[in-house]
């Protein structure tokens, strides 16, 4: 099981929130607020704030599906200009139901 964190526009979120419920298994993500910056910062104003809000997806699936939604975020997210967003895969050694208490490798 991996782990595919995104940072994006929060423009794209709705059409790519589309794509990826029509990816068969897709099982699903979280999504929340996030501002940062990274080292090309432009200052545009006086009252400059590096901060650059963003959208923090997070996606836990199993392997096979990783190849799928990263691609289908990197195609779907892109704006084509200098702070598009960025996507990682992490690796997920374990995870757990805590209402069942189940526990393993592989759940999503």
């Amino acid at each position: 099981m991996k782990e595919i964190r995104a940072y994006i526009q929060p423009f794209m979120l709705p059409k790519l929130t589309q794509t990826l419920l029509e990816i068969p298994g897709f099982p699903g993500m979280s999504v929340s607020d996030y501002e940062g910056f990274d080292s090309k910062r432009v200052i545009e104003q006086q009252n400059y704030s590096p901060f650059m809000p963003k959208k923090r997806i997070e996606i836990f699936a199993r392997d096979e599906l990783v190849s799928t939604i990263f691609n289908a975020i990197m195609t779907v997210a892109n704006t084509h200009q200098h702070g598009a967003g960025k996507v990682y895969v992490i690796n997920v050694d374990e995870g757990g139901h805590i209402s069942t208490g189940e526990r393993g490798s592989d759940l999503t």
